[in-house]
């Protein structure tokens, strides 16, 4: 029994880290922009399928690929900054969400006409097999993954804090009108935020596809994992989003081992009722 318990502490450890980075990226915009971008998941399914496609047609390893599709997704964030949010920025929030909404239903439409509902897998990929840690035995594929979303995380929080650029974000997130007249172009700044935003998501949904299915509606359920990690750790706070992502990692895991697998959801949505009702503004949010 220990080791079933080590197992699934260590198993939920390395979804967190995942759910860490995705959930990162989300609650960048909505720092930055106070945008919920409904079409989240779809950015990583995007980012799967570009990793696929690389593999399939070239050959290339995902974890090669991995600074082409996060390329590709970045520029998927500014294609939608400037096609759609730019437009949108002082419309009611309604208007918002039915624009970022009607983005993830047309993308996943896209995704099923060009490349059918079927799931794909990426064979064989450069790391595979197992190995044993403390008498469990944990996937490479998970445990590469996941150290590749901590590194991502690491580096974006570095970029946020320590950079001029980052400490321009964060004045544009703070006071847009502030920052204008201090010379920060919060335009662009907004363009850099989606940019980010989508290709942390997509260099998980690179990962993530060397031991998941890839599939049109793959990015659904991880979405929906994020926006509890984003309400949970706080709107807008990218540290929060790693204290909730391994928060929620733990949780899956762990529950479904106590109780049942079929029911782990079923805490981790019910983690996010009781954040509503007693936190709204998350652990690390401030408002």
């Amino acid at each position: 029994m220990r080791e079933i318990v080590i197992q699934a502490i260590l198993s939920g450890l390395l979804m967190g880290f995942i759910y860490a980075l995705i959930a990162a990226g989300l609650s960048l915009i909505f720092g930055l922009m106070e945008i919920v971008n409904f079409a989240h998941g779809e950015f990583m399914m995007l980012g799967m399928y570009a990793a696929f496609w690389l593999w399939a047609v070239f050959g290339l390893d995902p974890l090669l690929a991995l600074p082409i599709c996060a390329l590709l997704l970045a520029l998927v964030g500014l294609a939608t900054h400037y096609g759609i949010i730019r437009h949108i920025l002082g419309a009611p929030m309604l208007v918002q969400i039915c624009a970022t909404f009607g983005l993830a239903v047309f993308l996943r439409a896209v995704a099923q006409f060009l490349w059918t509902p079927d799931f794909r897998t990426i064979t064989h990929p450069l790391v595979e097999g197992r190995v044993e840690i403390m008498g469990v035995y944990l996937g490479l594929p998970q445990i590469v993954a996941s150290l590749g979303c901590l590194l991502g995380f690491a580096a974006l929080y570095l970029f946020i804090t320590r950079t001029e650029t980052g400490l321009a974000l964060q004045a544009t997130a703070q006071d847009r009108q502030a920052a204008s007249l201090m010379g920060i172009p919060t335009d662009r700044m907004y363009a850099l935020g989606w940019a980010i935003g989508a290709a942390c998501v997509g260099v998980a949904g690179v990962l993530v596809s060397t031991f998941y299915f890839v599939f049109p509606d793959v990015g659904l359920q991880f979405a929906l994992i994020a926006y509890v990690a984003v309400a949970l750790g706080g709107f807008g706070s990218i540290l929060g989003a790693l204290a909730a992502g391994v928060l929620i990692g733990l949780l899956e895991s762990l529950g479904g081992l106590l109780i049942a697998p079929s029911f782990k959801l079923l805490f981790i949505f019910g983690l996010y009722l009781l954040v509503v009702v007693l936190r709204p503004q998350g652990l690390f949010g401030k408002y």
